[in-house]
């Protein structure tokens, strides 16, 4: 079905009259195919508009393979065949119509200063980006092309449109090649930096882009992605990082101009304090590891596991039974399981003794042993796994934890 294509003359936000031919399904959604339209849509890396008809919002816009127009709709509401009212999201259409403009001069500047062609193009709700054919762009380039657009842009150079035919295509030199069968191809002139065939919409000048950004490089399947912004995107995100470097400047008590070297010194001092935090854990955990093993006895050839009274709270030791193999010491801390672990790895050097030390606050345990012959999982899995437990490891070091600190004590009770 025919439908008179408006789009590029129309963006304002007045509601606009046309007539629904026809609703179709599609999957979930519905197609609306109109008289006329004045929604661009989706096609050459420029997303559809958005809007309403008859007050019902818009999905999306595309073109059918048989170049059909389908205003793509969730509910079909009170839509029917007869007088509709279009409304268009004429800011949404001002935003992608600045990208699209921007990202034809940004791409026609980076061809004139460094000989490399734009492949692609994505023109996205936040942001944009162009893959240039080359895996990397010299250093100070992109600074150079930013400079020339803003160049470009305040010198507000037409953007002029030229329908071939009637106007001879191969007397223009195109950026690109044009795409084969169209009857018309519609060709964008940046006046003295591009052409390109393109069947987006587009500024009426480059005073009218505004600024362009670019915020980044980075190498993608062999080429360069370059990322951007243009226009009242590129003063929403000064917003947002002018509202964050007051912030830091406040924190730091610093000029905003000053907030990355204030964040630096800042990394800085918490790293050093981050180290002497590290040794200090250390230091604590050799000295707990101290008091711990000195519950042990005098290590001798002992039987796995053997049951005993417990000494004194929160702390148990296996003492000697007849047999093969070292002791068992078992205890509780009230602190972190990192703690454990730190306190586990500083005794283990110091003993064979196998420990089995554990977080009441978290419910986890850490068994550690470095003597020969001991398999701590045949030791402990079986056990915890009948308490509800969850864990894995190897035969010198064992871990696991529980739903309940009862869950936890009854276990390490049982080991000892």
């Amino acid at each position: 079905m025919y439908t008179e294509r408006l789009y590029y003359d129309y963006a304002a936000p007045e509601p606009f009259s046309a007539e629904i031919r026809e609703l179709r399904p599609l999957g979930d959604l519905t197609a609306l195919l109109l008289d006329k339209t004045i929604f661009y849509p989706e096609g050459g890396g420029q997303e559809g508009d958005r809007g309403s008809i008859n007050g019902v919002p818009l999905v999306d816009v595309k073109e059918s393979a048989d170049a059909e127009i389908l205003h793509l709709v969730a509910a079909v509401g009170n839509l029917m065949p007869g007088p509709a009212t279009l409304l268009l999201d004429s800011r949404r259409r001002r935003d992608f119509t600045v990208q699209h403009s921007a990202q034809h001069l940004l791409s026609g500047t980076i061809l004139r200063l460094t000989g490399n062609h734009t492949v692609s193009m994505h023109l996205g709700p936040e942001s944009n980006t162009i893959d240039v054919d080359v895996p990397e762009l010299p250093p100070g380039v992109l600074t150079r092309v930013e400079d020339a657009v803003a160049d470009a842009v305040e010198s507000d150079v037409p953007l002029v449109i030229h329908l071939c035919p009637p106007e001879d295509i191969t007397k223009f030199p195109l950026r690109k090649v044009p795409p084969r069968g169209e009857e018309v191809i519609r060709v964008v002139e940046i006046t003295g930096n591009d052409f390109s065939p393109c069947c987006g919409t587009h500024c009426a000048s480059t005073g009218q882009i505004g600024i362009v950004k670019i915020l980044g490089a980075e190498r993608y399947k062999g080429m360069t992605r370059v990322s951007f912004i243009a226009g009242r995107r590129v003063l929403a995100e000064h917003r947002v990082l002018r509202r964050n470097g007051e912030i830091i400047s406040r924190a730091l008590k610093v000029p905003v101009a000053e907030t990355g070297a204030g964040v630096l010194a800042l990394l800085e001092r918490g790293a050093a304090v981050e180290r002497e935090l590290k040794e200090l854990r250390e230091a604590a955990a050799e000295t707990k590891a101290g008091a711990l093993l000195a519950k042990v006895p005098v290590p001798v050839k002992t039987a796995l596991p053997a049951k005993v009274p417990v000494p004194a709270e929160n702390a148990v030791c296996a003492g000697p039974v007849p047999g093969e193999g070292p002791l068992l010491v078992a205890e509780i801390y009230d602190g972190s399981f990192d703690e454990v672990l730190r306190i586990g790895r500083a005794a283990q050097k110091k003993t064979t003794t196998i420990l089995l030390l554990a977080s009441g606050t978290e419910r986890k345990f850490a068994a550690f042993c470095s003597a020969k012959g001991v398999d701590l999982r045949s030791l402990l899995a079986a056990a915890m796994e009948q308490r509800g437990g969850k864990g894995g490891g190897g035969a010198g070091y064992f871990q696991g934890v529980f739903e309940s600190r009862d869950a936890l004590e009854s276990f390490l009770g049982d080991m000892i």
